[in-house]
């Protein structure tokens, strides 16, 4: 992402109302990706250190508690464990379910744990931290209803908060392991 973008990008969220507050340092982005055992999307992490959006449905990275910020890393495998125990959901490559939910959500916990994992940038939007290059598709997450909701940081944005799609958008989404074949599935 170059000057121009993150231009276009942070003008998109002022214009939608979302305060913004100084980008992250290099320093606190380190502490961030080594707390949360994950690394931001080169163009997420761009964004982040252009702009900080502090609304309430988005992430504060900066001073949101650690309690707060695991509960939303952690939102995806507990709405999937949830249908799991509610909804019969079931992922034939994890093999025979249990009958015990306790063990079938183990086993759930442990295969997610495999995938990218879902970095929430807005609600129960997320971005997949692999692979690691610009352009991941947005996910919206609830439980296993899980459906592309930006082909791109950009696509998103323009999508969430109904402005006008800048002329970099993607033109298709990225696959991601995994988590195309929930969105798939389910």
């Amino acid at each position: 992402m170059d000057q121009t973008d993150l231009d276009s990008l942070a003008s998109l969220l002022r214009g939608a109302g979302i305060p913004v507050a100084e980008g992250l340092s290099d320093q606190e982005v380190v502490r961030i990706e080594h707390t949360y055992k994950f690394r931001f999307p080169p163009d997420l992490r761009a964004l982040l250190q252009y702009v900080l959006p502090v609304a309430d449905a988005f992430p504060n990275w900066r001073d949101a508690s650690e309690e707060s910020l695991r509960s939303r890393l952690a939102w995806p495998a507990d709405g999937i464990c949830f249908d799991i125990e509610h909804a019969g959901f079931w992922m034939a490559e994890w093999g025979l379910r249990p009958a015990d939910l306790a063990t079938a959500c183990q086993i759930a916990r442990r295969e997610i744990a495999k995938a990218p994992k879902l970095i929430p940038i807005y609600a129960h939007r997320y971005i997949p931290d692999e692979p690691h290059l610009a352009g991941n598709p947005i996910f919206s997450v609830y439980q296993t209803d899980i459906i592309y909701y930006g082909r791109d940081l950009a696509h998103y944005f323009a999508n969430e908060f109904a402005s006008p799609r800048p002329p970099w958008v993607a033109v298709s989404a990225r696959p991601i392991r995994f988590w195309d074949q929930v969105a798939f599935d389910s």
